[in-house]
């Protein structure tokens, strides 16, 4: 095997995929500071029970673990960057009041979690603490949404559920919620005939309701239809009242509504929300309220929040076009330095051709010719190629 080849689902980021990544990546901290949103930057290695905590299975799954050679103890290697972020809000800032946090890093997961996605994600997301109400929750869908547009993606929809739901309905049957977990597997594989297996050990209305939910998706209409066949619990009335609320907010948007998604059922709380690109086969943002989650670490906190793969987003995007350049001879010459420290200083990429190299492949294209006329060092438009500066075609330096 040549020591060239990296695992299954690893790749590396050639140039100029590297750079639009990194450019998508100022672009939405910067859009995240807008809003208030505040950088952090937690440590890509932790103590294991950190990591996992209230996460549930799926998230111990995707861990790597090793042992900490200092302290013995078990560490993995973070899957997500969420529970870092809660116990940095919890543990760390300890604010009274509300707190918006932003990170930007790379993760690791153990297998890849859909079709064509990588293992090393680089994930970047929002996090609101502190607000229990369903304005926090609709801040967060319309930053998750405003990410996506800022990116450049025009076909997008979104997907909306609440876990409100399917809690209620087993709330209110001892039977049902003493096998919460492999009730919640069967609506998350939409599979109606295990769920009408499970039917006779469970009150009839809640199996009833639990057999015509995985049906309840589609449209915003779903809605009307969910309040005429399921039971009037209150919590479930508030759940739906929620979405309807959410849509409200978010003129414009496709929007549909899968009551039956309970993929994140050991970690969301309340409104869970999936954004999906055309073209694309996997959510592109997933996100939601995951509330008391920040109980492990000593402190309890409403949050809701989201998160997107950077190199997923770039993928959906057109090609990356070359980026425009100076180029400029190799020498010492205290004019011509000079002349390329200004350019440089003031935005513009030069590229100083070393000798023997004048015909090697660059990323970039070069528009723009560092000259020496009369003594004076100055740009020049190279024939054939548009200037990006084209209020002249000889500027001097």
């Amino acid at each position: 095997m040549g020591k060239w080849l990296l695992p299954e689902s690893l790749a590396d980021i050639l140039p100029a995929e590297a750079r639009r990544i990194e450019e998508l990546r100022r672009l939405l901290l910067d859009l995240y500071r807008t809003y208030g949103y505040e950088l952090v930057m937690p440590p890509l290695v932790e103590y294991l029970d950190s990591l996992l905590s209230a996460s549930g299975g799926d998230l111990d799954l995707h861990t790597f673990k090793l042992v900490d050679q200092m302290s013995g103890r078990s560490l993995g290697i973070r899957a997500d960057m969420t529970p870092q972020v809660t116990r940095i809000d919890a543990h760390l800032l300890n604010r009274a009041g509300t707190a918006r946090l932003c990170y930007c890093g790379s993760v690791l997961h153990t297998l890849p979690r859909g079709l064509w996605a990588t293992r090393e994600p680089l994930q970047i997301g929002a996090e609101l603490y502190g607000h229990a109400g369903p304005e926090a929750d609709i801040e967060v869908v319309q930053l998750a949404l405003e990410s996506v547009r800022r990116a450049g993606v025009a076909d997008y929809r979104i997907d909306l559920s609440h876990l409100g739901v399917v809690r209620a309905l087993l709330e209110t049957d001892p039977a049902a919620s003493a096998r919460a977990d492999e009730i919640f597997g069967l609506l998350r594989d939409k599979d109606v005939p295990g769920l009408a297996l499970l039917a006779p050990e469970l009150a009839p209305e809640t199996a009833q309701a639990l057999q015509v939910l995985p049906t309840l998706y589609g449209d915003l209409d779903v809605l009307d239809e969910a309040r005429k066949i399921l039971p009037a619990l209150p919590r479930v009335e508030q759940a739906l009242d929620m979405l309807a609320g959410l849509a409200g907010a978010l003129p414009g948007v496709e929007i549909g509504v899968d009551l039956a998604d309970v993929r994140s059922f050991h970690y969301h709380t309340g409104v869970v929300f999936a954004v999906y690109c055309g073209g694309w086969p996997n959510a592109v943002v997933r996100g939601g309220r995951y509330d008391d989650i920040g109980r492990v670490f000593g402190r309890a906190r409403p949050a809701t929040g989201f998160s997107l793969d950077l190199r997923e987003l770039a993928g959906l995007l057109a090609p990356a076009k070359p980026s425009p350049a100076v180029r400029a001879p190799w020498g010492l010459d205290p004019a011509l330095m000079e002349a390329v420290r200004a350019l440089r200083a003031a935005g513009h990429i030069v590229v100083q051709i070393l000798p023997g190299h004048e015909h090697d492949q660059q990323e970039f294209v070069f528009d723009r010719e560092l000259v020496q006329r009369n003594g004076t060092w100055q740009v020049e438009s190279l024939a054939g190629t548009p200037a990006s500066n084209p209020a002249s075609s000889s500027t001097a330096i």
